[in-house]
Formats: structure tokens, C-alpha cells, sequence
């Protein structure tokens, strides 16, 4: 190496060693790999794809348009979420439950509403029904919960499922969170018993679902998941390489996603979980919060990865909002759930907490809705413990049991390390 040479290249080690190594992490998801070394699994093949507008290869193209353009396999039916297999803009109108598709001209129907399970008129003429959604590490958001009832539809009906893996985007490693009750199972926000925080990938819960005959009626159905290749336990979304497509309208972030988590809890009371603000879940507040002592209670607790401060906000209408948020145009007094570090950051311990903070100072205040706690909770035990007056490390303890429990079971169905 000449002199004019080695400053150029001791100057570009030292840029390397600067950069974070995980910004070299590329994750390639099963979509990218099906038409390729997969392909055989839908060759010859009528298809209906289980979808929402994550469902994206890497040049952008959204897989119902890819399916419907290759010509080795019959994409015949779509199945999509709360809008459509292609948008979730809270802003724009709903399809109805069941219509078409514009761009392939195809069937869609919605299993979001009423419906969450295909019935056989819609499957008719389908070999095998490829799901391919990202979802976000949490039991009660509702796309893994469709699985089961996807899974469970292609087991009564003899139909082939192929599962295009993702990756959790909060990481393989944490499980928290107490596991659902027998009594609610097979349920919108929580299909099967898992805990709140799973700690898998939508293959893998797939696999677990299937294994451990969870499926309604003790059914399996015939399953290939398309694996990921790149993906560890320890990879956050921000590292995958991967562009953001926010989950739901609300996840703005990858930060926003984490604080979900937990603060999602605050669907189920009348604190406004920080929707309509640039901060949606980072932030809860009431009119009536003692911010400050709240604030205080909390950081008294020392949970790890996280500091919470007081904060003050207006939750205003946002252009990706059907309606306005709870508590949209007033002044609240709240707590910003502030993660320091995020490998130490347990996001539900933290929802739970603040629930049990806000419950100790203003007990009179809290109004519970019960049928939203009951669907992202699907336990009676959270509240029960907290308006016993409980404490957060009382809580946490309760479902250790069962997640240790929970870990042995799932180990089997693990696909990454």
C-alpha cells in the first residue's frame, strides 16, 4: 500500500468501526424467498393470500400483485384486515366486508369485523392459502390471532398453508406477560394460549399452533413456513434493513411500537394512550393526572431500560385518523415513557406498572371498560391484583410460572437462534 494510499484506508476502517454493526444486518423475509428456492410450494397451485399493505417484496411490489402475475400459480381469493390487503389509512373509507380487489380484479374479503375465520364458499377452488403480515411481538394485535383462525379454516377444509416469515420486530428474546386463559381462548386478541408478550415470529407461532394442536378442535393443518434468512433472536426491526411500514396507523415507530407494548392497556381506561400526538403511546395522560407524583411513583419502581417524566399534551385529529382520538383538543398532564435502553426495557411490566401508578393516586377517577381490558388482557387476574392493591413486582411475579412453562413449550417450534 502506497503512503497516498494508507490514510485513505485507515480513514475508511475507522468510519467502518464507527458505524453501528447491526446497520450491516440484512434480513431477506420469506416473501423474498418464495418465488425462488420456494417455489415449489405454490407451483401449479390455486392460491389465496392472507394479507395486509406489509405484504411487500423488496422492490416494493405488494405479494397480491406479484401472485397475481406469476404464471406458474392461480392467485384466486384475497383476504385482508380492518381496511384492505393494501392500506391501513384510518382516513379513508372501509371496504365492505366482501368485495374487489381493483388492481387484480380478485375477491376480497375483510377478516377484521364480524367474520375472522374463511368460511368454505370463500376457499372454494383454493390448494393452499399463503399468509404473509407483519406483525409487532404482542398476543392481543389481532393478526396472529387471524392466523389461528386461518390455520384452523385450512385444517377443516384440507387446504395447504404456507406462512412467508417476518421478523418480530421487538426481538425473539423477551416473554412476558401472563399467558391466556383457558376461557378465552380461541378469541379476537387472543386465539391461543400464549403469554401478552410471545417472543416469536408469525412462522414460528404458526408452528407452535400447530404442533401443540391448538387449533380449535385439536386440528392441525398441512404447514410450510418459508423461513427468514438473517434474522437472530437479538435483531430489532432497525436493524433488519428493512424499510419501516408502519404496522397499524398509530406505530409510527419503531419506539412507538415498543411503548405499545405496554401502554396499549390504556385503551381499556379513560387516559388518553397518546394517539394524536407524535408520540402515540410514549405518552398517556388524563386532565385530572398528577403528573408529577405519577411520574415519581413510577421511577421509585427502578424498572429497568426505562425513566419516566412528567409531560403535558394536546391529542390533536392527525391526517391517518378516522375519528378523533380519545380526549382529542384538551390540555392533558402525562407521564412520557421515556426507554434508556431498550435490550433491558421490558415494554408490558412497564404498561402494567404505569396502569397500577395512575390506579394508586386517582383509584376514584379510573373508569375501566372491561370488554377491551378482557381483550388485551384475556385474564380477570391484572385488574383483580391491582385494585387489591398489589404491587408491580407482586404482579410480574404472578405469571412467571407459566412463561417459564410457556418457554419450555414453544422451545420445539423456535426457527432462529
Amino acid at each position: 500500500m502506497t503512503a497516498r494510499l494508507r490514510p485513505l484506508a485507515v480513514a475508511l476502517l475507522a468510519l467502518a468501526l464507527a458505524l453501528p454493526s447491526a446497520a450491516a444486518a440484512q434480513v431477506t423475509p420469506g416473501a423474498d424467498r418464495l418465488f425462488g428456492e420456494f417455489a415449489s410450494l405454490i407451483r401449479g397451485k390455486r392460491l389465496a393470500l392472507v394479507a395486509n399493505h406489509s405484504a411487500r417484496l423488496a422492490d416494493g411490489t405488494h405479494l397480491a400483485d406479484a401472485l397475481h402475475r406469476y404464471p406458474d400459480a392461480q392467485l384466486r381469493v384475497l383476504f385482508g384486515m380492518e381496511y384492505n390487503v393494501r392500506s391501513n389509512d384510518y382516513s379513508a373509507a372501509r371496504d365492505p366486508e366482501s368485495t374487489v380487489d381493483r388492481a387484480t380484479g380478485l375477491p376480497k374479503h375483510s377478516l377484521y369485523g364480524e367474520r375472522h375465520k374463511p368460511t368454505p364458499e370463500m376457499l372454494r377452488d383454493v390448494d393452499v392459502i399463503v399468509f404473509d403480515i407483519q406483525e409487532v411481538g404482542a398476543r392481543f394485535y389481532e393478526h396472529v390471532n387471524i392466523l389461528g383462525f386461518v390455520m384452523e379454516a385450512a385444517a377443516e377444509q384440507g387446504i395447504r398453508v404456507v406462512v412467508l416469515d417476518r421478523p418480530n420486530p421487538i426481538g425473539g428474546r423477551a416473554v412476558d406477560g401472563f399467558v391466556t386463559d383457558d376461557s378465552a381462548l380461541f378469541r379476537f386478541g387472543s386465539y391461543a394460549p400464549i403469554p401478552v408478550v410471545h417472543g416469536m415470529t408469525v412462522g414460528e407461532l404458526a408452528r407452535f399452533y400447530n404442533g401443540e394442536r391448538l387449533l380449535r378442535g385439536g386440528r392441525a393443518a398441512a404447514l410450510d413456513v418459508v423461513p427468514m434468512r438473517g434474522w437472530t433472536r437479538a435483531t430489532w426491526y432497525d436493524q433488519t434493513g428493512l424499510s419501516w411500514r408502519r404496522p397499524s396507523p398509530n406505530l409510527l415507530t419503531l419506539e412507538s411500537l415498543l411503548a405499545y407494548v405496554g401502554t396499549c392497556l390504556f385503551e381499556a381506561l379513560n387516559v388518553s394512550e397518546g394517539r394524536g400526538t407524535d408520540r402515540p403511546f410514549e405518552y398517556v395522560g388524563a386532565p385530572w393526572l398528577d403528573a408529577e407524583r405519577a411520574a415519581a411513583l413510577l421511577n421509585d419502581l427502578r424498572l429497568p431500560g426505562v425513566s419516566f417524566e412528567p409531560v403535558a399534551f394536546t391529542p390533536e385529529q392527525k391526517p391517518y385518523h378516522g375519528r378523533p382520538p380519545e380526549l382529542a383538543g384538551e390540555r392533558l398532564r402525562g407521564i412520557h415513557l421515556r426507554v434508556t435502553d431498550r435490550d433491558a426495557f421490558a415494554p408490558y411490566r412497564a404498561g402494567v406498572a404505569m396502569v397500577w401508578a395512575v390506579h394508586r393516586l386517582h383509584p376514584e377517577r379510573l373508569v375501566w371498560n372491561d370488554a377491551v381490558l378482557d381483550r388485551l388482557v384475556a385474564t380477570p387476574r391484572l385488574k383483580a391484583m391491582i385494585l387489591a392493591g398489589r404491587r408491580p413486582d407482586e404482579i410480574f411475579a404472578a405469571w412467571r410460572g407459566e412463561v417459564d412453562a410457556f418457554r419450555a413449550r414453544s422451545a420445539p417450534y423456535l426457527l432462529y437462534r
